[in-house]
């Protein structure tokens, strides 16, 4: 008898770990960088651009990043 209440609180404590640890796995969505549409010009206004970005292109946030030239433009995040 005692056997068996071993092996049912161990079943028990291994199925509550793994509930527990597959409950708290997050699952992250895809996002993409788009450069924004509407804002013009070098972005040295990172606040600008995330309320362009947000705003006006219904995006998740918007930054200023380096561009390929000299200075830096405003990209959009959104979800892919």
């Amino acid at each position: 008898m005692a056997s068996y209440a071993r092996k049912f609180l161990a079943i028990f404590l291994f199925l509550t770990i793994a509930v527990f640890f597959f409950s708290t796995l997050e699952v992250q969505a895809k996002v993409c960088l788009r450069y924004s549409k509407y804002f013009q010009g070098k972005c040295f206004d990172p606040a600008g651009c995330k309320n362009n970005c947000t705003q006006m292109e219904k995006a998740i946030s918007g930054d200023c990043h380096p561009d390929h030239g000299f200075g830096s433009a405003c990209l959009c995040l959104f979800n892919c």
